[in-house]
C-alpha cells in the first residue's frame, strides 16, 4: 500500500512538472516574433444574378415606386487566412476595393468583424459586397469617367459589359488597396495584400 501511494505521488509530481513546463515555455506574442499571416483567395462567386437592367425615374414600374434603379451585382470572396504563429491571433479588420478591368474601382469593402484564428491553423473568412447599376454609374461619373472617355467607351456600355462579364468570368476582377488587421496580446499588425479574383 505504501509503495502504491509512493508511486502515485511520484506520478502526480511528474505530471505537475510537465504541465508547468508547458505553461512556462508557451510562446507569447511580441512585435519581433509576430509572423505575417498568409492570405489567399479560395474562391470568388456571384451568389445571385438577375441580369443587367436599368430604368430611369420617368419610367413607371409595374409594381412599386418609380426611381433611378439598376440591377444588383453581389460578389462574394472567400479568403484563406493562415496563422503561422505559435499562438492564436485575432483578425479584427478587413478593407479592400473591387476593381473591374484593372482600372475601374466600383466598391470598397470595410469590416471590423472579429475572428480568432488558432495557432498554426487556417480559417475561411467570407466577405460579400453589393453594388447596383445605379451606384456603379454614380461612382464612374465621379472617379472612372475620364478613363472611360479617354478609351471612347460610354459608362452605359461599360456597365452592361461588366454586369454580364463578371458572372460569366470574362471581366477581370481585382482586389486592390487590400489590408487585413490582426492583434494578439496587445500586439497589433496590419498587412497589405494584392489579389486577383478572376
Amino acid at each position: 500500500m505504501k509503495k502504491r501511494l509512493g508511486l502515485m505521488t511520484v506520478l502526480i509530481f511528474g505530471l505537475s512538472v510537465a504541465l508547468m513546463s508547458c505553461v512556462t515555455t508557451q510562446v507569447k506574442p511580441t512585435e519581433k516574433n509576430f509572423i505575417a499571416p498568409n492570405v489567399t483567395l479560395e474562391s470568388f462567386e456571384v451568389p445571385q444574378y438577375d441580369g443587367y437592367w436599368y430604368y430611369a425615374a420617368a419610367v413607371k414600374p409595374t409594381k412599386g415606386d418609380a426611381g433611378d434603379r439598376g440591377a444588383m451585382l453581389p460578389m462574394s470572396f472567400l479568403f484563406n487566412v493562415e496563422n503561422k504563429n505559435p499562438y492564436p491571433i485575432l483578425l479584427d479588420g478587413i478593407t479592400f476595393t473591387v476593381v473591374f478591368d484593372k482600372k475601374f474601382a466600383l466598391v470598397t469593402f470595410n469590416s471590423s468583424d472579429q475572428y480568432w484564428i488558432p495557432a498554426g491553423k487556417t480559417d475561411h473568412i467570407r466577405a460579400t459586397t453589393l453594388i447596383t447599376a445605379r451606384s456603379a454609374l454614380l461612382s464612374l461619373l465621379v472617379t472612372g469617367g475620364f478613363e472611360l472617355k479617354a478609351q471612347g467607351i460610354s459608362p452605359w456600355d461599360a456597365l452592361e459589359k461588366w454586369w454580364k462579364g463578371v458572372p460569366e468570368g470574362t471581366t477581370p476582377v481585382h482586389i486592390t488597396e487590400c489590408s487585413f488587421s490582426f492583434s494578439a496580446n496587445g500586439v497589433s499588425k496590419t498587412y497589405p495584400y494584392e489579389i486577383q479574383a478572376q
